[in-house]
């Protein structure tokens, strides 16, 4: 199944989209979600960010080619961070390239989070998962090689875009191809086959510290091939199986 956000005349809910119709969201989100009453072609709505996360969680330094390109082992754990909420932005949409002058991209699987999770073991992180969609990890650079933190580098509005939907029917989520292309051209291409730590390890480190939500969002990682951004840039995620994320880069103005 596939479950989108989408806006129409004005108003946001939720929808199940079958062969290019857009279909009311019936029952729970979280828990047997299902078809409803048709409501419109796709072309005649707009597509929103697919689930509304109370906290977004990211991986960072989760492939095993790009902890070799950086000259890394692999970690004792994950190496998690924070993004905030107000970086959240959709399909389509476009992100805002500030005055950084290494403004670049990140193409992540990400999990979306079905039911409250805490000490989640690795053997069990499926029940906790409604779905996966695409991920964009946007980041300022130079920013974040010289804060102290990363909040500006990682959380400036519109950094996390993701979408186009959650595919709740994804064979196996470790071992699909991921690619991100700029302009058209492939910068990023791999398989899930190469994450370090494994999703169910990923769950099963943070839920041991953190609770998460119904609606959560991990991202879980990204290959390497990140290059800057420039304005005009047009950015596209692809993860067989679900989906494109599209979107344009602007310079801020």
């Amino acid at each position: 199944m596939r479950i989108i956000r989408f806006e129409q005349v004005g108003r946001a809910r939720y929808g199940v989209l079958e062969d290019g119709t857009v279909y009311e969201l019936a029952g729970d989100l979280f828990d047997g979600p299902s078809r409803g009453d048709q409501v419109a072609p796709l072309d005649d709505v707009r597509l929103l960010a697919p689930v509304e996360p109370g906290t977004i969680i990211c991986v960072g330094n989760n492939y095993d080619a790009l902890l070799e390109a950086k000259g890394l082992t692999r970690p004792e754990i994950p190496n998690v961070f924070l993004k905030a909420v107000n970086a959240l932005v959709g399909p389509e949409e476009d992100v805002i390239k500030p005055s950084s002058n290494r403004f670049e991209f990140e193409g992540e699987l990400t999990l979306v989070i079905s039911r409250t999770a805490s000490k989640v073991t690795a053997a069990k992180w499926r029940d906790y998962v409604l779905g996966f969609t695409i991920g964009n990890d946007l980041s300022a650079r130079d920013w974040q090689q010289g804060d102290t933190q990363w909040w500006r580098a990682k959380s400036s509005d519109t950094f996390c875009p993701v979408g186009p939907w959650i595919e709740t029917e994804l064979a196996d989520p470790e071992d699909v191809r991921l690619r991100t292309l700029v302009n058209g051209e492939v910068k990023q291409d791999t398989s899930t086959t190469d994450l370090t730590f494994k999703l169910g390890e990923v769950l099963e480190i943070i839920t041991a510290s953190m609770t998460l939500q119904p609606g959560d969002i991990v991202l879980t990682g990204t290959p390497p091939g990140f290059t800057p951004l420039q304005d005009g840039d047009v950015v596209e995620v692809e993860i067989d199986g679900i989906g494109t994320l599209r979107n344009t880069v602007r310079e801020e103005r």
